[in-house]
């Protein structure tokens, strides 16, 4: 990282160690791991900060197919929900509260339903002979 200009999306030193303990470290044995962990991070919060394509990436970062292997791969394996959970926490606690929270709301006004539940709700109603066109003598002729 410390041979290119830093882009605003980037972690700062106290921002890497925070989270660095949850970003898996390469696996032993086979070829060397190319790029830093940190700069592949830094790849994946330029995407999401810019909203730009994979294929995008500015050439000083790691190459765009590899951070979006990354990406699937902590997607996957529950990187990020770690990653979520741990920052979560983290500002919970600063505000003074516990890591974890003790009870959820939901308002009734956030969550609309329907009158008919279950298939009723989602199935389209099919339509008779008449309303597709077709009469019954067509049909039989």
């Amino acid at each position: 990282m410390d041979t290119r200009t830093a882009y605003p999306s980037d972690l700062t030193h106290a921002e890497w160690a925070q989270v660095e303990r949850i970003i898996p470290a390469p696996k032993s044995g086979g070829r060397p791991a190319k790029h830093d962990r940190r700069e592949i991070l830094n790849a994946l919060l330029y995407v999401a900060r810019t909203g730009c394509q994979w294929r995008a990436l500015p050439h000083d970062l790691p190459h765009w197919a590899t951070v979006y292997w990354y990406f699937r791969i902590w997607k996957r394996d529950g990187t990020f929900d770690r990653l979520m959970d741990l920052l979560r926490g983290d500002l919970r606690q600063a505000l003074g509260r516990r890591r974890q929270p003790s009870a959820g709301i939901i308002d009734s006004q956030s969550v609309k339903t329907t009158e008919k539940g279950g298939l009723a709700a989602t199935t389209r109603e099919s339509r008779s002979a008449g309303a597709s066109g077709t009469s019954s003598w067509t049909a039989s002729a």
